[in-house]
């Protein structure tokens, strides 16, 4: 909703120094507080958004000192919002695993949205900042709503610049390595198997989006390892070498083998033998672990999160 109100209106940021390598969508998610995802993109896709005069893709990789033209957008103040609900509150305090000076981490719970949009007027990072009022809390990286695990939160500017740095880093011996655990449908071969297949975004009406393998997409890399098989079906790791959207889920169907519990990419009749055996009831995805290490290499971080109880209690089903 335009706001025509001359403090509200275009503006034209310049991109600082630290913000190098970002996506034009996550930096204007920055500077439009509260905006939904979907406005965003919606506003990139109409040819509002400038970069350096002229337009832009969403995914476009910003350079420091780049001229972004923001179109006038009123967004609904938070506290114009409401407060998340206590239980919620709750939930997200509870989920609260390590904090120093300058991270805060999270178990992110399966069902809960890493920020709002779509919506979603309260995912972990609004309801984190409701429990921290007064703080600068930033999303070092995102995961789907329901896949539960290791969420990572910057609680300085420079924390958050290093950790994006990470990230794109990439690669075996990248900055930050990820492991995940997912149950995949059927018997998956012993050993690792590898999947180096690209990945493009698509978005469905209403910004949903769906991910699928595509030679024009980006390049994408994960690796699946049983661990044990339970009911005829994998208990895997998963470690990935990229970050891109909905990586392992769509990796996993590619490979004939989808995560159960996947609404999106999943196989409906697995889906529903699991639920009514097991208690399935959710995405069978888990970020177990983050790896990395700030300061140029000198402080370590190793962070852990067990495989949630109900998950648990669907391996002791399959047994």
């Amino acid at each position: 909703m335009t706001d025509p109100s001359p403090r509200a209106g275009t503006r034209t940021v310049t991109v600082p120094e630290d913000r190098d390598g970002q996506r034009l969508d996550n930096f204007l998610l920055g500077q439009l507080k509260g905006a939904p995802r979907s406005l965003v993109y919606k506003l990139v896709r109409s040819g509002q958004v400038r970069v350096n005069g002229g337009r832009a893709k969403a995914e476009r990789k910003l350079a420091g000192g780049d001229e972004v033209r923001i179109p006038p957008v009123r967004i609904e103040p938070e506290g114009e919002r409401g407060t998340p609900a206590p239980g919620l509150l709750q939930r997200m305090e509870a989920a609260i695993v390590f904090e120093d000076a300058r991270i805060l981490v999270v178990d992110k719970p399966s069902g809960v949205a890493s920020h709002g949009g779509s919506g979603i007027s309260f995912g972990a990072i609004e309801t984190l900042r409701a429990l921290r009022p007064g703080q600068t809390l930033e999303l070092a990286h995102r995961l789907d709503r329901d896949t539960s695990g290791i969420l990572v939160v910057a609680k300085k500017r420079s924390a958050l610049a290093e950790l994006q740095a990470l990230m794109r880093e990439g690669g075996a011996g990248g900055g930050i390595r990820k492991r995940y655990l997912a149950l995949l449908a059927g018997r998956m071969p012993d050993g690792t198997m590898s999947v180096d297949a690209p990945l493009h975004v698509g978005l469905r009406q209403g910004g949903e989006r769906h991910v699928q393998v595509a030679p024009a997409g980006k390049p994408s890399l994960s690796h699946f390892r049983v661990l044990e098989r339970r009911g005829g079906h994998s208990y895997c790791e998963v470690r990935i070498e990229t970050g891109r959207t909905h990586q392992i889920r769509v990796h996993a169907r590619h490979l004939g083998h989808p995560v159960a519990g996947d609404d999106k990419y999943g196989d409906p009749e697995v889906n529903r033998r699991l639920r009514d055996k097991a208690g399935l009831r959710r995405l069978f995805l888990h970020a177990a672990s983050l790896e990395f290490a700030l300061d140029a290499g000198r402080t370590p971080y190793t962070l852990n999160a067990p495989l949630p109880p109900e998950l648990r209690e669907v391996l002791d089903r399959l047994d």
